[in-house]
């Protein structure tokens, strides 16, 4: 299916692996000329080279978006490369353990910065160039913002900001024509994920627990998976979709976890 994304230029954060990763070879493969922002220059140099070889106009950024100005460099180098902006997609995040017994004050403010922040900053940065375009904004959750998790607060606060800012801006852009939507995942395996389950002493049992939970298929959400709604949601496809919070977790956020 053609989703009208050809030449439409994405700003990408936490491009560089797992989900964001998973969407900027997706929007590469259509059309999209992406620009993919990380912080581990290894990883953007192999996504740079595997779109040059695919022929796919782009652009790779090394930041760490909670430097001061970084949203700002991020969008200048975007325009003048380009000369446009269609859309930004927020990923950027680290599910980073501060919590409400063990963190610390500094700490919960440092993951604010780092899982909410930042996407405020990289969004608002490009809005002009949004706006012109009369593009997208997609958010990437999490259901730790609806079932909480436990030992997280800065991400759970973090992720239940984003969807409360998918809300909200959805509101504000209406008069531009801009939509803002929010992709939500669950149980999703990705490298971050993997490394995870091989914390524990049998990480095959440590999954199957998990995916025992899952309703639909149990199995884990597969990054191509969140990556396919994301695009979706950008795109024109989706046209009358806005301030939307689409779960994309095979059921395991809202059916009964019970089901056989």
């Amino acid at each position: 299916m053609d989703l009208g994304l050809k030449g439409k230029v994405f700003i990408i954060s936490g491009g560089s692996s797992g989900i964001g990763e998973a969407i900027v070879r997706m929007a590469a493969h259509e059309g999209v000329r992406p620009v993919v922002l990380g912080r581990n220059q290894k990883a953007l140099d192999t996504i740079s080279h595997d779109l040059t070889a695919q022929h796919v106009d782009h652009l790779v950024i090394a930041e760490e978006l909670t430097t001061p100005g970084a949203a700002q460099r991020i969008v200048d180098a975007t325009v003048k490369k380009f000369g446009e902006i269609y859309a930004v997609v927020n990923n950027a995040a680290v599910n980073d353990g501060v919590s409400l017994e063990k963190g610390t004050l500094e700490e919960f403010r440092a993951s604010l910065e780092r899982n909410l922040v930042q996407a405020f900053a990289l969004t608002q940065a490009a809005l002009p160039w949004i706006k012109k375009s009369q593009g997208s904004i997609v958010n990437i959750g999490s259901k730790v913002a609806v079932t909480g998790q436990g030992g997280t607060s800065g991400y759970a606060a973090s992720k239940g900001g984003i969807n409360a800012l998918t809300r909200e801006w959805a509101v504000d852009m209406l008069s531009h024509n801009v939509r803002v939507n929010c992709v939500l995942p669950a149980e999703c395996e990705t490298p971050a994920y993997t490394t995870w389950l091989n914390s524990f002493p049998d990480p095959a049992e440590k999954k199957r627990g998990i995916t025992d939970r899952i309703p639909l298929g149990k199995r884990m959400t597969t990054s191509e998976e969140i990556a396919s709604m994301t695009l979706f949601l950008a795109s024109p496809l989706s046209s009358h979709t806005t301030g939307q919070i689409v779960f994309v977790d095979g059921g395991y956020t809202h059916l009964d976890r019970s089901i056989k």
